[in-house]
């Protein structure tokens, strides 16, 4: 019989009463019923309803709790998933329902589709031998995950629930499938999941979503994860993760010095670091893309900064393309590594045609860095010498040399009817006599400072 525990007087909003009693001996009588034959589970769930009513009208939670668990093992103990599922969604949708009882519920049923088991991940869909389980586990997942949609309370449920979804619709073969329903959820604003958890899911929206060949979306989910975090203390797995997927990226965008960045961080990955194989691997792909790159001022930091790493001794091959590029010479093309850099395996990925873009690219590297040497040593020179000397045509030479004056590596202005190509900027009056005047501004400026000095030296004797 239900007591009283207490009217709404003072500071009470709502009156409490207490149905343990009451609730223990519904719950005693449901289980006699089942037990005694399953086709009893609509006269269980019916008894335990009108209790599960009351407890909740009359503000009874850990009573209500006990109801509605009870109500959905009666449901899996016979095997009747599909009032399983009805009572599931019956009972977290009732009028004025306690965010206690919706919240049981979902992680009553949890351990039923994911593995939660000690050790494991928490959102790995449970094993199932045939098509009719994988439907109703299926039929779960969506059903809980409608259930959590805008609770906050089981934000991190609907995430795991999410992924699990994801993971499903991947087994199935769609791909597409699986990314939309992963970039359903913001999981970057969810403050009830680790760091670790919200990474790890960010991750796997990144991969689904270049196996979906959306590379602009990818982008984005790769901005949302802050590169300090990735930083730390056993993230490396995942650090190691997301720079991969961005190699992915990088290279559909056939973005040499993003690539040899995104190996660079892969090998400073301390566990990286601890695989002589890996760390190889890495490096040789970062020297490899950063000879790829085009000449720019954080290009050359690069290179300084790989050229000094004690490691590098190691990769002959490697140790050798950093000295040519660091050297102003003009390098001669193939060079003599040339066929162990075009076989990495950096190279090699993403088929023939993207194979056959970075040799070519490789070629221009070359040209581009023995017309910046040129310029350095020529102020003008014919531009048949100078195709000789760098082993072009004319046309491919004028070609090359355009193309770097339009990105502004180099100034150039090439005479066709004279044949010659100056590399040096002709001043106009008014800058010579700006120079001049400036030179002799400093001169008077050391005369006036030596004359100090000479006065000062007198002075003290």
């Amino acid at each position: 019989m239900a007591t009283q525990s207490g009217k709404a007087t003072g500071g009470q909003l709502e009156e409490r009463i207490n149905l343990a009693e009451e609730t223990a001996t519904k719950l005693t009588q449901a289980t006699s019923l089942i037990q005694s034959s399953p086709s009893n589970l609509p006269s269980a769930l019916a008894l335990l309803a009108s209790i599960e009513k009351r407890a909740r009208v009359g503000n009874d939670s850990p009573s209500l709790v006990k109801v509605c668990e009870a109500s959905l093992q009666l449901c899996k103990d016979c095997n009747d998933d599909e009032s399983l599922i009805a009572t599931l969604k019956i009972l977290t949708t009732r009028r004025s329902q306690k965010t206690k009882a919706v919240s049981a519920c979902v992680n009553k049923c949890i351990p039923w589709v994911l593995d939660t088991s000690e050790g494991s991940k928490g959102f790995v869909p449970l094993n199932v031998t045939n098509d009719e389980q994988r439907a109703i586990r299926e039929k779960m997942v969506i059903a809980l995950r409608d259930i959590t949609d805008g609770k906050l309370f089981l934000e991190a449920e609907r995430a795991r629930l999410t992924r699990a979804l994801a993971i499903i619709k991947e087994e199935d073969g769609d791909i597409p499938g699986a990314a939309d329903i992963l970039q359903e959820v913001h999981v970057e604003t969810y403050g009830s999941l680790s760091k670790r958890e919200k990474v790890e899911f960010i991750l796997e929206q990144m991969r689904l979503t270049l196996g979906k060949k959306d590379y602009v979306r990818a982008a984005i989910v790769g901005n949302k994860i802050n590169k300090k975090a990735l930083a730390e203390e056993g993230m490396e797995d995942h650090k190691i993760v997301f720079f991969t997927l961005m190699t992915e990226y990088h290279r559909h965008e056939k973005d040499a010095f993003e690539l040899a960045k995104d190996y660079h961080s892969i090998y400073s990955t301390s566990t990286v670091q601890k695989d002589e194989m890996q760390w190889k691997e890495a490096l040789q792909s970062t020297v490899l893309f950063l000879a790829l790159s085009s000449h720019s001022m954080e290009q050359q930091n690069m290179l300084h900064r790989i050229s000094a790493d004690p490691n590098l001794e190691k990769l002959q091959a490697c140790e050798k393309t950093i000295q040519l590029l660091l050297t102003k010479e003009i390098i001669a093309y193939p060079l003599p590594d040339q066929v162990e850099l075009e076989s990495m395996d950096a190279v090699t990925v993403g088929g023939d045609d993207l194979t056959a873009f970075w040799k070519e690219t490789f070629r221009t590297r070359i040209i581009q860095h023995n017309i910046r040497v040129a310029s350095v040593y020529y102020q003008q020179i014919h531009g048949s010498r100078l195709a000789q000397l760098l082993g072009l045509s004319g046309q491919e030479l004028e070609k090359q040399i355009s193309n770097m004056v339009s990105e502004g590596e180099v100034y150039a202005k090439i005479d066709r009817p004279s044949d010659i190509v100056r590399f040096k900027q002709q001043k106009g009056a008014e800058a010579v006599l700006s120079d001049w005047a400036s030179d002799i501004s400093t001169l008077l400026n050391l005369v006036d400072a030596t004359s100090s000095l000479i006065q000062k030296e007198n002075m003290t004797q």
